[in-house]
């Protein structure tokens, strides 16, 4: 998935060969219960997603990709609940931006995680502003050691995490 931009520029048999190895890890169970793990804990770089937009939605749409060039794509978590999401851009290659979410997330089983965000708040060179509405998101830790974490999203999206 390297040099894919995140996932975006794979083909299609590419996608189906991540998501071969992600069901083979899953099937490891390691950690049994992810949740309970404190490897879950700390800052991860987003190195791949099976859908663009899942991770920084139309920031990551086709459209947002030709305007916005993606320069980090972070997810931090902090115990006991706290999940935040940054994904810091270049506008044009002239102007540096960040999208960034702080929410909460909830343990629904031992896999399953609900995160609830507050509104997204923008970073456009001098310019600051909180903008749209809070949003829910579902997502499954399928795996996770100290360098990798695996996630699916209540759509079917597949996460890849490495740790920074």
């Amino acid at each position: 998935v390297q040099s894919s931009d995140r996932g975006a520029a794979l083909r299609s048999e590419h996608h189906q060969s991540v998501a071969e190895i992600v069901r083979k890890l899953e099937g490891l169970n390691i950690p049994p219960e992810p949740l309970q793990s404190p490897l879950i804990f700390g800052d991860w770089d987003v190195e791949y997603c099976s859908n663009p937009t899942a991770p920084g939605g139309y920031y990551r749409s086709a459209l947002g990709r030709f305007f916005l060039a993606t320069e980090a794509m972070i997810q931090t978590v902090k115990a006991p609940d706290f999940v935040g999401n940054s994904v810091s851009f270049s506008l044009l290659g002239i102007l540096k931006g960040q999208v960034s979410l702080k929410g909460k997330l909830v343990a629904l089983d031992e896999k399953w995680i609900e995160i609830t965000f507050d509104p997204p708040f923008l970073k456009l060179g001098p310019i600051e502003a909180q903008y749209g509405k809070s949003s829910k998101v579902k997502i499954a830790v399928l795996y996770v050691d100290e360098k990798i974490r695996l996630g699916r999203g209540s759509r079917g999206a597949v996460f890849v995490f490495k740790r920074r």
